[in-house]
């Protein structure tokens, strides 16, 4: 039995189970409470420490917890080592301080077959990326899992896969990223606006010229997919780590979205 071990616990998040699982109490008690009208199909959420970045990303979760989905995909773009495409996780578990995950293996290795830029390159998950996600996803969901690590590669291929993905009820997919990096307050509140109203109106080419994020390729394949899906797009939150650190001169931006269809009554 293989599994892909915590890298980021103790730093990203605690790991410890129950001080994991009072953020996750914390959180919950302190979002605003916001009525959707329309059935979660993906998320947009951050992945800085959860002392940062974690309310931003619980929103979504606690929002889209009662889906029926069979597996969620985790898509996140590699910060430490190069790819060309992406690698999906091909071990048999994935670890966090609240119990395994089951990896969806024979799901994972059907994509592998179907597109040539897809592989499992082991040295390409160790990302934070993607595990921040993993304990929300058991603590909120607890279903087989598959962890996409991407590096180089165009948003519209990415795009087909995740189009492909969202067709099937089965699957839910999460989309990591973080908004601008180390500008001031003043100047990623600017940026940030300009992402969030890109995304807001699923504009690609608002995305592609306006958007400082370190996962612009997979929102801007996310948005491509959506918008074939006739999807809606609803805002969560924003925050910035100025929120903790009071430091106003090097910020870095968070921003939580979910994306689906119409309620039908």
């Amino acid at each position: 039995m293989t599994k892909n071990k915590m890298n980021f616990s103790g730093t990203f998040y605690p790991d410890e189970k129950n001080e994991l699982l009072k953020y996750f109490d914390y959180f919950k008690t302190s979002e605003e409470k916001i009525e959707l009208d329309i059935n979660p199909r993906a998320i947009i959420v951050p992945h800085a420490g959860y002392i940062y970045s974690g309310s931003v990303a619980n929103i979504a979760y606690n929002l889209s917890k009662n889906i029926n989905s069979k597996r969620i995909i985790v898509v996140g773009p590699s910060h430490r080592y190069y790819l060309d495409g992406a690698s999906v996780c091909m071990f048999d578990f994935y670890e966090t301080p609240l119990g395994d995950l089951p990896i969806d293996k024979e799901f994972a290795s059907n994509l592998i077959k179907k597109y040539n830029w897809l592989n499992f390159d082991e040295n390409a998950h160790m990302e934070h990326s993607t595990e921040t996600q993993m304990p929300f996803i058991k603590n909120y969901f607890d279903k087989k899992v598959l962890e996409i690590v991407y590096g180089k590669i165009d948003f519209d291929e990415l795009s087909l896969l995740i189009s492909e993905l969202l067709k099937d009820k089965d699957n839910f997919v999460v989309i990591s990223t973080d908004l601008s990096h180390f500008h001031s307050l003043e100047e990623a509140n600017i940026l940030d606006q300009n992402c969030i109203d890109a995304i807001r109106k699923q504009d690609i080419n608002l995305l592609d010229e306006n958007c400082e994020a370190c996962g612009i390729i997979g929102i801007m394949a996310l948005i491509n997919a959506s918008k074939k899906l006739n999807y809606k797009v609803e805002f969560l939150d924003y925050k910035t780590s100025y929120d903790v650190t009071k430091d106003d001169k090097s910020v870095v931006g968070y921003s939580s979205f979910i994306l689906g269809e119409d309620i039908v009554i």
